[in-house]
């Protein structure tokens, strides 16, 4: 196949930029092409952990990348904008970038005439372009990353879930599990988000919404959107009339839907959506998409040992380098930021969860159940099990 001419048609009928990558260079950029100018060598590619994936400088603004398997090429996508476009947007376009002044009033005239995409929209284009080009159907998840024994044991946990279930007549209510699914939200962790939603068979059951299972699934959907927008988004720190904006056009996209499996998907990318901008919200202006990245992955592995090496390792930078830009930025270090995740996640299983504190010890990597009591103790004046009894109490 001419790549370079699917790149052409792909924005002529999208509008999405494309940038194909080929043999240590670029091959074909559509934004150098209308420009009239000549790509840069050292443009950024970076091994990506999956495929295909997105990633995003700001919630509003992302980009999409697919591994063209049988060809060695890569197709990166975008920007594309969830948002109208802003005079910041095209800022932090610029800063991450690092777009030469002297093409700024160009390339922002051609950002601006990207026209706006979904979230949800551009998952399912990207799900689409594996399929033609690898032959390989993506599922939902498969767009977040995910723990490779956590995924093959899944299975097994929910068969025992299942049994579970039915032997004991022992369903979670709706309330508790509402409660912890916004929690989850507004805390803007993607991977404890995840984890919650792995562990859990199902959402609880509803009482009849519609007369036929698609309407009922939609109008579940729907509802979700709503609460999630007043209950999480927006004490999560997203701005109030765009938090609206994102649960009107999930609504929208929900009633294109045509099977109860689309509106399912759907319904975990909205989630993941809202959790991730909640996430967004939090960082200090200035947090750039490199160090926003060590940041996620520090959170989807504080169930483990884990260093400066291996994060460092995760942007394929160097340890110093990660030092000096993590405390830039963040005003800690890579060590402060690592035990500040472990320790909320360890206040979420003191919450919600049944683990003895030897087990939580061992889960979130400390070296002894005492040490993990020590440094608990030195963050939150006070102990583990006067924190679960605490925070138990309140439920």
């Amino acid at each position: 196949m001419d790549y370079i001419s699917f790149c052409r048609q792909f924005y002529a009928t999208t509008g999405i930029p494309a940038v194909l990558y080929q043999d240590g260079h670029i091959a074909y950029s559509s934004m150098a092409e209308l420009l009239g100018i000549q790509p840069p060598d050292d443009w950024p590619v970076y091994e990506p952990d999956r495929n295909p994936e997105f990633s995003a400088i700001n919630p509003d603004l992302e980009y999409g990348h697919l591994r063209l398997e049988r060809s060695g090429c890569d197709l990166f996508l975008g920007p594309i904008f969830t948002a109208p476009i802003s005079e910041k947007l095209i800022r932090e376009y610029f800063e991450e970038t690092k777009t030469p002044p002297a093409y700024r009033e160009a390339v922002a005239e051609l950002l601006y005439g990207i026209p706006i995409n979904s979230h949800a929209r551009f998952v399912r284009l990207l799900h689409l372009l594996h399929l033609v080009f690898n032959g390989k159907e993506a599922k939902v998840e498969d767009f977040y990353a995910e723990d490779a024994q956590r995924e093959a044991n899944r299975g097994g946990r929910l068969t025992e879930a299942s049994i579970d279930t039915k032997e004991n007549e022992s369903y979670r209510s709706s309330y508790d599990f509402e409660r912890e699914l916004y929690h989850h939200i507004q805390q803007g962790d993607t991977a404890r988000l995840k984890r919650f939603l792995e562990e859990t068979r199902e959402f609880p059951a509803e009482g009849k919404l519609a007369h036929t299972p698609l309407r009922h699934a939609k109008n579940l959907l729907i509802g979700l959107a709503s609460k999630i927008c007043v209950l999480a988004a927006i004490p999560g720190g997203i701005d109030a009339e765009r938090a609206y904006q994102l649960s009107d056009l999930y609504t929208l996209e929900c009633e294109q839907m045509q099977t109860i499996e689309d509106v399912h998907r759907l319904q975990y990318v909205m989630l993941m959506d809202f959790c991730q901008r909640c996430g967004m919200a939090k960082l200090p202006e200035g947090v750039s998409s490199e160090i926003y990245r060590c940041m996620t992955f520090i959170q989807s592995h504080t169930n483990g040992a884990i260093g400066l090496d291996d994060v460092a390792a995760e942007i394929g930078r160097s340890s110093s380098y990660l030092m000096r830009r993590f405390k830039a930025e963040l005003g800690m270090s890579v060590g402060e930021y690592i035990t500040k995740c472990k320790l909320r996640e360890a206040c979420d299983l003191l919450t919600y969860g049944d683990r003895s504190l030897a087990e939580i010890s061992a889960y979130l990597g400390y070296s002894s159940q005492s040490y993990f009591q020590n440094v608990f103790k030195k963050q939150y004046g006070m102990t583990p099990m006067q924190y679960r009894k605490q925070h138990r109490k309140a439920l």
